[in-house]
């Protein structure tokens, strides 16, 4: 597969993220959420595994395999989800029911820093302090015309923070 059709498969991977992620939360809110969230809560945690362990796969993908240079923000992005993977992991081992609060806080601020990030390649001319081999304003991906690697992530992270919060209501 050419790299254009990976990051086609990524964008759309990231397009689920961020429907699960906002159902999930929509589900979090309503009247019935915490017996619905009991039902589903031996896969919310595995799935935010899975969606950090393939975003995670994919930030490895971009840099290592297609050959884009990590920018400063997509480095503090990968911190973030990075972390997400042994986080998530352990608690889906010991079926930790707190796993929620300890991916939560790590999901907001990677989404954070990719809703800068993206809005940086929307709008490149407010200048930013990102090395010059490595612009954070340089748009190394864009699948359907405004799916980029921060965009994914922001997808990834979504999707994360809402299973996480789902699974908290479950615990009610």
């Amino acid at each position: 597969m050419s790299t254009p059709q990976v990051s086609d498969f990524f964008a759309v991977l990231a397009l689920g993220s961020l429907v699960i992620g906002c159902l999930s939360f929509a589900s979090a809110w309503s009247p019935r959420a915490p017996a619905r969230a009991r039902q589903l809560r031996p896969v919310l945690l595995p799935l935010a595994l899975a969606i950090a362990a393939v975003a995670t796969a994919g930030s490895l993908y971009y840099s290592e395999v297609a050959g884009y240079p990590p920018c400063e923000m997509c480095w503090y992005q990968r911190i973030f989800m990075y972390s997400l993977v042994p986080v998530l992991a352990v608690a889906v081992a010991r079926r930790d029911r707190r796993g929620g609060w300890y991916a939560l806080p790590l999901a907001v601020a990677g989404l954070g820093l990719s809703v800068y990030h993206y809005q940086l390649q929307l709008l490149p001319d407010q200048g930013s302090t990102c090395d010059v081999s490595a612009p954070c304003t340089y748009q190394w991906v864009d699948s359907f015309g405004f799916v980029s690697i921060p965009f994914m992530a922001g997808c990834g992270f979504i999707g994360v923070a809402g299973l996480a919060v789902l699974s908290l209501r479950s615990g009610r």
